[in-house]
């Protein structure tokens, strides 16, 4: 095996500096071979922030910092100056697309991975973590394999071979390259200090995508308005990570100004503050601020996001708009609708220009094809869809040509903001994996990705439902067998549907139920007990779900901790078991629901809570069809006013669960108070708080005239 050229390599990084690219270097051949030659470069090289990416016992030089693939988010903006991947310990999509983006100019990645003739076999260690079978080919390693052999700026190092590596000759650019704010941040900078100076409700949405000094901008900004005299200022986001940047920058902006400084607030010698809150600590304290800044708004629910841009004067929403994170386009895609009608005056300014490294570097869209980081959905001329014009089909991911690939997935991309590169792999991957799409005149206008669950065995499955065990994969069956506490479900055979996508163009022509009624007929025709879903529970998707014929089998116990939503999980069912176990599922859970809904589920949403508990409907009525004399009596005293609430709690409870009450319920407009106040457990103060009542009078008075009107024209009780 030959030594590497040391000399050549120092001079490679030198001239990609000057140049301001990146490289990838892609070293084929067997592990240990590999690992000799990294040895022996490896004490030639500038390693300042160099990073070794697989077990650290093994790393090729102790000036690296080791890292599991998992801890690749820490890292987002840092900058590195080299990457040392091994891929035979595994390839998570998202990490290695994360970390790529941490390189600065001159920076080096390289890739410890099989010669790629062998990548559509190659036993990744990642893909038991994600319940992949190795015995199945990888569609989509081949994929990236033809990519990376068809793109001249890989520096592809064939270890075993005798074929001589040639490094690239690039000459010195006239000017050389200089890492300095952009015209397009200066700008943006600008542009923030006006809107954070100016008049109200005028708010602004930053678009760019990774490496534009996005962050950077938004922490000048944030300096000068505390200088120009604005007192506090707000900035939110998924987490506190995403916001280092912007804290950093602020801090030197403001250099002797700072009085005191922490991991989340800045403040001056003058008083005035810079201050990070999470979103939902920010919408439920409410704190009085001139100016508030939304970093990566994407990674947020567009529902959060509007109560925001409603709470305070200036509001400022910045987003990636590619991402490995998930993208921005979705986004920028529904808000609009929000800022159109609530801010007709909105603002808008986008980073096009990358500030770590030049616009001719080949890494960035190289990792942006390999992972599908630009993935567009093209809506071309699309016409208003009728019926016979739409046509839904079986389609395979892994068999798409790349355009047609890109298309779908940009569709998956622009309707869930979370939809990463893990997700690519996982679609084109996985053996249980269904899809369909939707065609008008040939166009994609949407796509449907499911995947086959369950039947496990019965000891098994039992294991599971004790708690005893829990594998990878079948999210659906274990879930309902482990929290539900019937273990035949996880021996059921289903179909969860785990995205569903519609071009906003073609939206609202029945195209998403058409998608998942092909979905349900499949999985019929395969066998299958059951078409399911799990979801982030909001009132609009529940009723989505609703319309298509699954029903409500459970809610989880934990808030997501960005969008502050409780998993939702809903099943249509078709064989006998599926629907035997459906309906004991529901019947357990209305029998269990009112004590449930208190304890567990506080911060629901008071519009999901009330489509949930109306859709229990008399078939889940467990122990009597409907209130009893001495309940109504009860009910008549209390709309009278002759008797007090908390005598009345349990009789009102139970009065949700009647056939017909909480659907004429959801229709008045103390429906809100009646969730939170009855159902929910919510003292008066919180109740005041969140603007349902001006107090325990008021609260007490709606909801008597609320009842008052059920008994009068309400459902017969």
């Amino acid at each position: 095996m030959p030594e590497p050229d040391a000399a050549a390599w120092r001079s490679l990084q030198a001239r990609l500096a000057v140049r301001g690219e990146r490289r990838l270097v892609l070293l084929e051949g067997a592990r240990d071979l590999v690992m000799q030659w990294l040895q022996a470069l490896m004490p030639s090289l500038e390693l300042a922030g160099g990073l070794w990416v697989g077990v650290a016992e093994a790393a090729p030089d102790g000036r690296l910092t080791s890292i599991e693939p998992t801890k690749a988010r820490q890292w987002l903006g840092r900058e590195t100056s080299l990457i040392v991947w091994d891929g035979w310990r595994g390839n998570p999509p998202d990490a290695f697309a994360a970390l790529s983006g941490t390189l600065k100019a001159g920076g080096l990645l390289f890739w410890l991975m099989p010669s790629l003739e062998e990548w559509g076999h190659f036993a990744d260690l990642d893909y038991g973590r994600t319940g992949l079978d190795h015995d199945q080919p990888h569609p989509f390693a081949e994929r990236m394999a033809d990519i990376l052999a068809a793109d001249l700026s890989v520096i592809r190092v064939k270890l075993g071979s005798s074929e001589a590596l040639a490094l690239p000759e690039l000459p010195k650019p006239i000017p050389e390259f200089r890492v300095a704010a952009t015209a397009d941040q200066r700008a943006l900078i600008q542009k923030l200090v006006s809107f954070g100076l100016g008049r109200r409700r005028r708010p602004l949405v930053v678009t760019a995508d990774r490496g534009r000094g996005k962050s950077a901008a938004l922490g000048m900004a944030a300096a000068q308005l505390l200088q120009q005299g604005r007192r506090q200022i707000l900035v939110t986001a998924p987490s506190r990570d995403n916001v280092s940047a912007l804290f950093a920058h602020a801090r030197d902006s403001l250099g002797d100004e700072v009085l005191e400084a922490g991991d989340d607030r800045i403040e001056t010698a003058s008083g005035a503050l810079l201050r990070f809150l999470p979103i939902r600590d920010l919408l439920r304290e409410k704190p009085e601020a001139e100016v508030v800044m939304v970093d990566e708004a994407a990674a947020i629910p567009v529902s959060l996001l509007k109560r925001v841009l409603l709470g305070w004067p200036r509001v400022a929403f910045a987003s990636t708009v590619h991402g490995y994170e998930g993208a921005g386009r979705g986004f920028a895609i529904r808000f609009r609708r929000i800022l159109d009608e609530k801010t007709p005056q909105w603002q808008s300014q986008t980073l096009s220009q990358p500030v770590r490294w030049a616009e001719e570097d080949p890494l960035e869209p190289l990792i942006s094809s390999l992972f599908l980081l630009g993935a567009e959905h093209s809506p071309g001329d699309v016409p208003e869809a009728a019926a016979g014009e739409i046509t839904i089909e079986p389609w395979q991911p892994a068999q798409a040509s790349e355009a047609g690939l890109s298309d779908a997935f940009g569709l998956l991309v622009d309707a869930h903001y979370r939809t990463t590169p893990a997700d690519l792999r996982q679609w084109m991957d996985d053996p249980a994996a269904r899809s369909w799409r939707a065609l008008i005149n040939g166009k994609i206008v949407g796509v449907l990705w499911g995947a086959v669950e369950g039947g496990l065995s019965d000891g098994l499955a039992q294991q599971v439902a004790s708690g005893k065990r829990r594998i990878r994969g079948h999210l659906l069956p274990q879930s309902l067998a482990s929290h539900s506490g019937f273990p035949e479900a996880a021996s059921l055979h289903g179909l969860r549907i785990i995205r569903i996508a519609v071009s906003a163009q073609a939206r609202r022509s029945g195209i998403g139920r058409s998608l998942v009624a092909a979905a349900t007929a499949g999985a019929e025709h395969e066998g299958l007990d059951f078409t399911g879903t799990s979801f982030g529970g909001s009132s609009d998707l529940y009723a989505f779900w609703d319309s298509c014929g699954l029903a409500f089998v459970r809610a989880g116990l934990q808030q997501d901790a960005t969008s502050g939503e409780y998993p939702v999980q809903m099943v249509y069912a078709r064989s006998a078991e599926g629907v035997s176990l459906v309906k004991q599922v529901r019947a357990r859970l209305a029998r269990h629901w009112l004590t449930l809904v208190p304890l567990n589920w506080k911060d629901l949403r008071p519009e999901l809570l009330a489509d949930m508990t109306s859709g229990f409907s008399s078939e889940c009525w467990h122990s009597k069809s409907l209130p009893d004399a001495v309940d109504i009596r009860d009910l008549q005293n209390f709309g009278d006013g002759h008797r007090g609430f908390r005598l009345m709690v349990p009789v009102l409870r139970d009065l949700s669960l009647a056939p017909g009450v909480m659907s004429w319920i959801r229709r008045h407009a103390q429906a809100n108070l009646w969730c939170r106040a009855v159902l929910q457990d919510w003292s008066w103060l919180e109740l005041q708080m969140d603007g349902l009542c001006s107090g325990q009078r008021d609260g007490e008075d709606r909801l008597r005239t609320l009842v008052r009107e059920l008994l009068q024209n309400g459902p017969e009780l």
